[in-house]
């Protein structure tokens, strides 16, 4: 193969794992607008439930939205710098190895591509040819030894605040009918906006990832909906008892 169909490849390559990076940091967006939405449903239902007030009930919406937001952007900070954290600490950990036990880390790249299959010169050939250089040599023990990869790996301020800002636009869905019409309206129209919101989630979900679009949508517009008649329930026995 020339060099230049090899380039090509390459570009090829990076540009699928470009898309792939991609799609898990849209899959991030939908899961955080998911929680987002399902918790000030469940929220604003119980209220109005209990109450035909809605000054209550938006400000309790408002309430959940800011604590449920604030609480996933600091979810994703924390799990995110801990990932970041991890690569670092186990790259380090590889590094020193080489430089004091070359011949174990050595033996470790045989070791991995014994198990690929290769015997013989092509072995020895494959295991000269890596260990002659430190940076692939060191590029290999992490993403074959450790499956720990550097591509995706993003700030975790980056990450919090996607998933926050998220969080935030899913918990407005449910709040807008409370803004424009009755109690008795805007809880039918809460249910129903947020359910046909959540089912294009479930399917766009699926579509980034596996499955059949209409099963996930289904799947993530019933869970929105068991929670919100949970929060009704309580919301009316709280009604009625207090």
């Amino acid at each position: 193969m020339k060099e230049s169909e090899r380039e090509i490849l390459r570009k090829k390559i990076n540009e699928r794992e470009r898309h792939r990076i991609e799609r898990m940091k849209l899959r991030e967006l939908i899961l955080g607008g998911q929680d987002g939405l399902v918790n000030v449903l469940g929220v604003v239902l119980a209220v109005a439930s209990a109450t035909n007030d809605s000054k209550i009930i938006i400000i309790s919406g408002l309430a959940a939205l800011f604590a449920e937001s604030i609480s996933m952007l600091a979810v994703a900070y924390t799990s995110s710098k801990a990932a970041n954290e991890v690569y670092e600490s186990e790259l380090k950990r590889e590094k020193e190895e080489i430089e004091e036990v070359p011949e174990l880390e050595r033996q470790e790249i045989w070791d991995i591509f014994y198990e690929k299959g290769l015997r013989g010169d092509i072995l020895e050939k494959v295991v000269n040819k890596i260990t002659s250089d430190r940076k692939l040599w060191l590029d290999v023990m992490m993403k074959d030894e450790l499956k720990l990869f550097p591509a995706g790996r993003e700030s975790p301020i980056k990450d919090a605040l996607i998933v926050g800002l998220a969080a935030i636009i899913g918990s407005l869905f449910p709040l807008i009918p409370f803004f424009l019409l009755s109690v008795s309206s805007a809880m039918l129209w809460s249910v129903v906006f947020s359910a046909f919101v959540l089912f294009i989630g479930g399917a766009v979900k699926a579509k980034l990832t596996v499955g059949k679009w209409w099963a996930s949508g289904l799947e993530l517009a019933f869970i929105g909906m068991l929670a919100a008649i949970l929060g009704y329930v309580i919301g009316a026995i709280v009604g009625t008892v207090v």
